[in-house]
């Protein structure tokens, strides 16, 4: 039986979580009939949503469990204030005495509201030291980055501290957007309104060649299901590694030598010319399949 193609970047939060995760098996913490709503909002008359926003609970993926949040982009860009921030929060403090297999983090966020600056950035401030304790528990966070929003902001921060990152070629990954950088900088910096400009500037090919991105996947939820798939199969990373001095100066030293290499790059076709794609203008038509082994083609070869 052929089975439908869903958008990832199309659908809502809960739709894709239910193409997600395994037929029956997610179970939602906080649900929207707590009307657990942004009291800052309520204040300034503004719409509310009764989940604020965000969407966690628990699932099983392959048969392996796993506690999940997926944000709305519909709902404030998706947006992080006090309570969904609280949510987010509250969902990796669970995993730490949970132990799942894995906390799974469905991205769809323009960064903080401006309507709660100030709670909404300490939230941010609390996801990340509760990403960290996670990982340091031995529990795996992964990204899924494929929505409306993209990862900007605070979430573009979480979104690199995790241990794998997902993404489409749909999805966008930064810290600020093109439209807050063409409001700073001008247009003559970033035109916010060249959009082909913009996803080969934050898009996910740009952002897996430049290795930010762990894998790229096709914009349907069952590509992102087999990537988060693979990455259940594979042992969680070993702390110890992680914090070792000499792999986070090796790190500290690729970063500045990819800054030198890349010094001039104004665009993604910059990028993936100086990283040996054969006709880097084709790179935005490939498919993610097509672009993965080409990019394999390229690392190997740098290796050798």
């Amino acid at each position: 039986m052929k089975i439908k193609r869903v958008s990832y970047f199309e659908a809502n939060a809960r739709a894709r979580i239910a193409a997600l995760v395994d037929e029956g098996s997610f179970a939602e913490f906080c649900p929207p009939e707590l009307r657990h709503t942004s009291p800052h909002l309520a204040r300034l008359d503004a719409p509310v949503a009764f989940d604020d926003g965000v969407v966690v609970g628990r699932a099983t993926v392959a048969g392996q469990p796993v506690l999940l949040a997926a944000q709305e982009g519909k709902f404030n860009g998706g947006a992080v204030g006090e309570v969904h921030g609280a949510k987010i929060r509250g969902l990796l403090e669970r995993a730490v005495q949970d132990k799942p297999a894995a906390v799974l983090l469905l991205v769809d966020s323009g960064g903080v509201r401006l309507h709660e600056a100030n709670a909404g950035l300490i939230a941010i401030s609390e996801i990340m030291r509760a990403v960290l304790a996670a990982q340091a528990a031995g529990i795996p966070v992964l990204a899924l980055v494929g929505g409306s929003c993209g990862a900007f902001g605070g979430m573009g921060i979480v979104t690199r501290l995790c241990d794998e990152v997902l993404m489409s070629e749909e999805g966008r990954l930064g810290l600020s957007g093109p439209e807050v950088i063409e409001t700073v900088k001008g247009v003559g910096e970033f035109d916010s309104r060249d959009r082909s400009l913009v996803w080969r500037v934050t898009g996910g090919k740009l952002r897996r060649a430049l290795g930010e991105a762990t894998a790229l996947v096709d914009d349907d939820v069952a590509s992102f299901r087999a990537g988060v798939e693979a990455c259940l199969a594979r042992p969680a990373p070993g702390r110890d590694a992680i914090d070792d001095l000499d792999v986070l100066l090796a790190a500290q030293d690729k970063l500045q030598r990819r800054r030198a290499t890349l010094a001039d790059a104004r665009d993604g076709l910059d990028v993936w010319r100086s990283t040996g794609f054969p006709d880097p203008q084709a790179v935005p038509m490939l498919t993610a399949e097509s672009f993965n082994q080409q990019l394999a083609v390229v690392q190997a070869e740098v290796r050798s």
